[in-house]
């Protein structure tokens, strides 16, 4: 029964890498028989997903369409796509879980995802839109140093990336093998074949269409299975609530908060690294330069919220109704008994409801979608960082500005097909190895090295070079240096005895740390350079504010 807790509590945790349920969540399960119901509409998902590459690639002429799709994605669109982007398999099947095995802890820590919306709609969006033309790096370097900047700031994007990359991998194969039957290898050659056929040829449209349909299949599967469930208690949540609590071994602290993070420090880190990592996801901050201006990224994140926050309330209720109907039901046990309490269903929770309330054809359709959440958000994932090696270090840094479009789609296309092999041969490498480090880097540094420094460059008129350099860096390397002394690490995977750091998020340490060394070395810095940075603040303002010079839609 410990084991099984540990599995949901851990899958809950690693749910912020888009599909964290990796390593720790399926290890010990054995491949199943192969579910050609999954199969089989995975691959009409796939059929359909290579058409729109096809569509796309006639339509990616110019490096604005590759990284952008020229901006003419609406905001409800787009609003989908980041949607998609958010909704990961992870977020079905590790919240689904959390909510069976806590409870009401298991929706206060989708607030905690929830939270980072607000941020990005009110203080990023409409600047983010203004300032910036494919990468987050145009808005850190819109003043400063452009060369240095954009080095840093596309070196904790490639972090990032990285990470989340092993993260969806080693998802992919444990996931794959556990739904579809197929060898872990397979699945891994699979996605990193099919990511790079949809970011090398399609670029920006064909991956914000992918992912506008993988939203679209999440948000229609689970919201069936939900009704499903309801059916059953008469679509009244007091009836569900009530005979969840009898049988749960929780019993009426169920809809107690409280009992899933004891320490506070560890609660509170956690909660900043869930709310400001989101604002600095390369691949979240790239969307907002697809549209075609301000008012429609205020929409994009209007929409996404209001998705993202339907899709919770979906789960939340999905995670009750499987106390009853798989924890109750033997056919679905993956652990002991305590006493006759709640002990079945485990980490795949939300596919054991789907067979149960719609057979094996809803089971098989919420596998494929799992399926294809990987595949959706790896290509939105490698985009990300091919833009930052193309546009940011090969156009910006070795060209300085000079390479023309073409030579740019092209760096970025071999870029792509290079991340693709990257993550093949890491997501083999890292089969066995526990990932919950891994995603705890990710967000440690988008919430430490990118979120700062961006935030930073867009409001405060006295950031400089030198601040922006050590803010970054100091932040990449803090978050870096945090999670490797932690227990995760320096005991899990080193084999020490001890962490030489007690907590296991870096977000509440190394955050201040990035604001602090950007503060302290923009203010000594009295360079002639510094002083024309201060200046060019209003211009930047000006711009922030209005649109001003921003790169507008293409018209295709």
């Amino acid at each position: 029964m410990n084991r099984i807790v540990q599995l949901a509590t851990t899958l809950g945790l690693l749910t912020m890498s888009h599909l964290a349920i990796a390593a720790d969540a399926v290890a010990a399960t054995e491949k199943q028989a192969t579910n050609w119901h999954a199969i089989i509409m995975f691959c009409i998902f796939v059929a359909m997903t290579m058409g729109i590459t096809y569509w796309a690639a006639s339509r990616t002429k110019s490096t604005s369409d590759f990284y952008t799709a020229g901006g003419g994605i609406t905001g409800f669109q787009n609003g989908l796509a980041i949607a998609g982007d958010y909704m990961s398999a992870a977020t079905l099947l590790g919240l689904t879980a959390m909510v069976y095995m806590q409870g009401y802890d298991g929706y206060i820590y989708m607030l905690c995802f929830f939270a980072g919306w607000p941020i990005i709609l009110f203080l990023m969006a409409e600047r983010l839109r203004n300032l910036g033309k494919f990468t987050f790096s145009d808005i850190t370097a819109y003043r400063l140093d452009q060369g240095k900047v954009r080095t840093m700031a596309a070196i904790s994007s490639l972090t990032v990336v990285c990470f989340y990359l092993i993260a969806q991998m080693v998802g992919a194969g444990q996931l794959i093998k556990l739904l579809f039957g197929l060898d872990y290898n397979v699945a891994i050659f699979a996605v990193g074949i099919l990511m790079m056929v949809y970011v090398t040829f399609g670029g920006m449209v064909a991956t914000t269409w992918v992912q506008i349909i993988k939203a679209c299949m999440l948000l229609s599967g689970g919201t069936l299975v939900m009704l499903l469930a309801m059916y059953q208690f008469g679509f009244s949540f007091t009836n569900l609530l009530d005979q969840a609590m009898s049988v749960h071994k929780l019993g009426e602290k169920l809809m107690h908060p409280g009992s899933l993070l004891a320490d506070p420090i560890t609660a509170i880190s956690l909660g900043l690294g869930l709310m400001f990592g989101t604002a600095g996801l390369p691949h979240i901050l790239m969307r907002f330069f697809t549209v075609s201006d301000a008012k429609e990224a205020r929409k994009s994140v209007l929409y996404a919220s209001g998705f993202v926050a339907y899709f919770f309330n979906v789960i939340f209720l999905m995670g009750l109704a499987g106390i009853l109907i798989v924890g109750q039901n033997p056919e679905y046990f993956e652990g002991g008994t305590i006493g006759g309490k709640l002990i079945g269903g485990g980490n795949m929770v939300a596919m054991h409801l789907a067979k149960a309330v719609g057979g094996n054809m809803l089971l098989g359709f919420l596998a494929a979608v799992a399926f294809a959440t990987i595949l959706a958000v790896v290509s939105g994932l490698a985009l990300a960082g091919a833009s930052a090696i193309s546009h940011d270090i090969y156009a910006r840094v070795i060209k300085k500005g000079q390479a023309s479009e073409a030579s740019e789609i092209r760096v970025s296309r071999i870029a792509t097909i290079c991340l693709g092999f990257v993550a093949i041969v890491l997501g083999i490498a890292f089969e066995k190895q526990n990932i919950a480090f891994m995603v705890g880097l990710a967000f440690g540094v988008a919430a430490a090295a990118n979120f700062p420094v961006l935030i930073l460059s867009m409001y405060w008129k006295g950031l400089t070079t030198r601040g922006a350099l050590w803010g970054g860096y100091g932040g990449l390397v803090s978050a870096v240096l945090f999670v490797l002394f932690s227990k995760s690490v320096w005991v899990d995977v080193l084999g020490n005895a001890a962490p030489l750091f007690p907590y296991t998020q870096p977000a509440l340490f190394a955050m201040p740390v990035a604001f602090l060394l950007a503060f302290i070395f923009s203010k000594s810095d009295s360079s002639v350079r510094a002083g024309k940075e201060i200046e060019a603040f209003e211009d930047q303002y000006v711009r922030a504010q209005t649109g001003f010079g921003a790169a507008g839609a293409a018209k295709h």
